[in-house]
């Protein structure tokens, strides 16, 4: 059969049981819709977690980064799987301990504010929204290039999906289609790494095989025979200022997403969050160590297919054909030679490669079976869908529950609550959709702007409001709105926004802080303004200052001391 046929059968045969999932684990009360319950088993919510977490960026983009990008796109593997250690380690417990249902709600109650609560709301609505636009493209892009749908037909067909099972079942239906969405994606990560490895070095296993071979020796001369730098020379792409403030970016990001942090009030108590954090960080491992190979052999692979041959030689491939029919592969004699030559720089490269086709198209580059190719097509939608569904439930409890219910209506009945959440996730589908056709970049550096978002406004709020009692509403609020204000306000200027009519940057950078980065220079200032603001103000009252001591104290401690 051929790489349509299988595709069609697999989206088939998995959208149809996200969609039976979903169905089966619809909700009628506003606890099942936002936090599944408090019932799901810690393996299970580690998995979900895994596949929440583990979005399009990682399973599509984040390789192809690395692949492009060689030692400097190992900010992508330190940022977020040490993001997510700190998560893990520093935040979930406490956060569960806390036992409210979002990150506003928390903001909300923990800074006895309603103005803290509207502005935490304000922020996961722009965070998850501007990551849900990642997921879209990631979608558009496999039915595009799979399906023969266009990208924006391919976004809207996901944004269906995503509504149906994400409408119907809230955080329970969302959760238990994830756990499927995690089996589907990290089957077809690692079996195509797996086939290339055995391809190339004759070792299966992708890791061994990526230091016991001679092929990172080979690609590094092959950089440099075409005027790159070597691919494992770092800082090469980047300056070092910037590698670190990114890194940073996406680690306090991480920490600080919504969608991810909620994950831990779906289990039934603290043990249970500390027990799915480590079964979320074994099934992220095993894509993240999978990562790295795949990179180089994807990259060692297409430089050897596509640089020097004829370019009627590379039209006769079936996968170059089909993918330059998606304008993310560009095939170009410029100087009549007759020959295809890969450049470092766009104006003399013959060959113009997306980052997002890396990962999609390295199966059938390297000649896998359809099934194979099919497979990974799958994983891809799989990955965004998981990702899509939990950030759009955070669009509509921020609205539903953290602004209707609990500053507009706080008598609103639990079906009232309900269908508010229901009818916010279409509009939300609706917003993610276009950015999804619109993109403000590649998928991992949209991706990378929502962490941002995330590290200038959640973490520090949520990391001082757990460890220091002494932190208050005032500062909670100046905090939060600057780092939030200004770090989306510098994105908008180090990008160019077609909806904002701008064609290129009007700042390139800040001290030399590119704009995927630009989040660590707001987590500061948020940190700066919120301990600031904190010290000259009234301190919190006494009683939130008691609370604050005893999620961090487990019960119970000093008993044993004052006992006469």
């Amino acid at each position: 059969m051929t790489v349509a046929t299988w595709t069609w059968i697999l989206v088939i045969l998995t959208f149809g049981v996200y969609i039976y999932i979903g169905y089966a684990s619809r909700v009628k009360d506003t606890k099942g819709f936002y936090v599944a319950g408090q019932g799901v088993p810690a393996i299970a919510n580690g998995a979900a977690t895994a596949a929440d977490w583990m979005s399009a960026a990682s399973f599509i983009s984040m390789a192809g980064l690395i692949s492009v990008l060689g030692f400097d796109g190992s900010i992508y593997l330190l940022g977020w799987t040490g993001g997510y250690v700190l998560l893990a380690l520093l935040l979930a417990p406490y956060l569960r301990k806390f036992g409210k249902y979002t990150v506003p709600d928390f903001v909300g109650d923990r800074y006895y504010s309603k103005t803290a609560r509207a502005v935490a709301a304000v922020a996961a609505i722009f965070i998850s929204i501007t990551y849900v636009a990642g997921q879209m493209r990631g979608v558009g892009i496999v039915f595009s290039r799979f399906l023969g749908l266009d990208i924006a037909m391919g976004v809207v067909v996901g944004m269906i999906i995503v509504a149906f099972f994400a409408v119907l079942g809230g955080m329970k239906g969302i959760t238990w289609t994830q756990v499927a969405q995690y089996s589907v994606l990290i089957i077809a990560f690692i079996i195509p790494a797996v086939a290339i490895s055995m391809v190339l070095t004759g070792n299966p296993i992708p890791q061994l095989a990526l230091i016991t071979s001679d092929i990172v020796p080979r690609l590094n001369q092959i950089q440099l025979d075409l005027g790159f730098s070597e691919y494992t020379q770092p800082f090469a792409n980047r300056s070092q200022i910037d590698v670190i403030a990114i890194t940073i970016a996406l680690m306090a990001g991480t920490a600080g997403l919504p969608h991810v942090i909620v994950r831990f009030y779906t289990v039934p108590n603290v043990r249970a969050a500390r027990y799915s954090a480590g079964w979320a960080l074994l099934f992220i491992s095993l894509l993240y160590l999978t990562a790295p190979a795949l990179a180089v052999f994807a990259r060692y692979n297409l430089i050897n297919t596509l640089n020097g041959k004829s370019l009627a030689e590379v039209q006769t491939l079936s996968w170059v054909n089909s993918w330059s029919e998606t304008g993310l592969l560009g095939l170009e004699d410029k100087n009549g030679n007759g020959v295809l030559e890969l450049r470092p720089t766009a104006a003399e490269s013959e060959i113009r490669i997306d980052n997002d086709i890396i990962v999609l198209a390295t199966p059938e580059v390297a000649q896998l079976s359809p099934f194979v190719i099919a497979l990974v097509a799958a994983g891809g939608l799989a990955a965004a869908l998981s990702t899509a569904s939990g950030l759009l439930l955070v669009v509509s409890s921020s609205i539903a529950h953290d602004l209707y219910y609990r500053l507009v209506n706080p008598n609103a009945s639990e079906e009232r609550r309900l269908l508010v959440s229901r009818v916010v996730i279409f509009f939300a589908v609706v917003v993610a959709g276009y950015f999804g056709i619109n993109p403000p970049g590649f998928v991992a550096e949209v991706v990378a702007f929502a962490f941002g978002l995330a590290c200038a406004s959640f973490f520090p709020i949520i990391l001082l409001g757990i460890f220091d009692k002494r932190t208050n509403s005032q500062g909670a609020i100046a905090g939060m709105s600057v780092g939030l204000i200004f770090t989306g306000v510098m994105i908008i200027l180090m990008r160019s926004v077609p909806l904002l009519g701008t064609e290129t940057p009007i700042i390139n950078d800040v001290f030399g802080i590119q704009a995927q980065g630009i989040g660590t220079v707001g987590m500061i200032l948020n940190f700066i303004i919120t301990f600031g603001v904190s010290r000259v103000t009234a301190p919190p009252p006494l009683e939130i200052q008691e609370l604050v001591e005893s999620v961090r104290i487990p019960r119970g401690v000093g008993a044993a001391t004052h006992a006469d």
